[in-house]
């Protein structure tokens, strides 16, 4: 072999030791841009339900906490939980389901998704069933009418019907107080529904949480609140309490929680859904 067969020969694999490296090189630059290729940053010991994305049910709409936006879920529950799916990098993905699916566990049991949302009241019987966050906001029931009805508190609904949702506390405390006040309970399936059929004049008021009903009566002023019933309830997040990847899983989404309010994140979510700053 003749020196210069030898000289050609090592230029080649030069050549191709220096492309491979350039290759390893930008794959590694890939990997750190954070685009769509970027891996996934979850913790050791959580398996979430699609590994590239955090999956989330809730019942739609209850706006301003979850509701359809061009085609997109938005709101207040939305964007704190996008900051878990953030840390994870993973996006976050919703799926509407019927709401004692949520508080009862059985979306968690059949693997539908990772966390449950949706203005999620803590009760005991709730957390017999579910894990569930620490709480993120405090809330109450309200008294939903129509602006000329004369209708003030539930006394003034004696004879009269009152719409309830399905499966939340505002129905227990609506069928808690109907016999004292001598109305009649009217189950509706979804937020909706029941708050539109106070304004068809089917039924003659609603109860539901301060937070949706006020967004409501914004968007439909010939509605009114008229009472408030402090019943001193606080919102947490759902996840199921036996599998030990949600127990860890839960532990991360408290930690998010607390992160946002003291760094001020909370806040401005708070104010960009709800036009205040939150009572402190």
């Amino acid at each position: 072999m003749n020196i210069l067969s030898t000289l050609r020969k090592s230029r080649t694999s030069v050549a191709v030791a220096s492309a491979a490296l350039l290759a390893l090189t930008l794959t590694a630059c890939g990997d750190d841009s954070g685009g769509g290729g970027e891996a996934s940053a979850v913790p050791e010991g959580i398996t979430l339900v699609k590994s590239d994305k955090l999956t989330v049910c809730t019942h739609l709409p209850y706006k301003p906490f979850q509701f359809k936006e061009g085609g997109k879920v938005v709101g207040f529950d939305v964007d704190l939980l996008d900051l878990l799916a953030k840390q994870f990098k993973v996006e976050l993905d919703v799926v509407d389901i019927e709401w004692a699916q949520i508080t009862s566990g059985a979306a968690f049991k059949a693997k539908k998704c990772d966390v449950g949302m949706g203005a999620m009241t803590i009760t005991p019987e709730r957390q017999q069933a579910i894990g569930i966050s620490t709480p993120y906001m405090d809330a109450t029931q309200v008294l939903l009418v129509k602006a000329d009805s004369g209708i003030k508190s539930l006394a003034d609904l004696k004879g009269k019907k009152i719409g309830v949702q399905a499966d939340t506390t505002g129905k227990t405390y609506a069928e808690k107080n109907a016999a004292a006040n001598g109305y009649t309970v009217i189950t509706f399936p979804d937020l909706s529904i029941q708050a539109n059929n106070v304004k068809s004049g089917r039924v003659d008021a609603a109860i539901n949480d301060n937070g949706v009903l006020y967004d409501f009566v914004k968007a439909n002023p010939e509605t009114a609140v008229t009472a408030e019933f402090d019943t001193g309830e606080q919102y947490g997040f759902a996840l199921d309490k036996t599998d030990p990847s949600s127990v860890k899983l839960l532990a991360e989404l408290d930690k998010v929680l607390t992160k946002a309010k003291s760094e001020g994140t909370y806040n401005e979510i708070f104010k960009k859904w709800f036009g205040v700053e939150p009572k402190k």
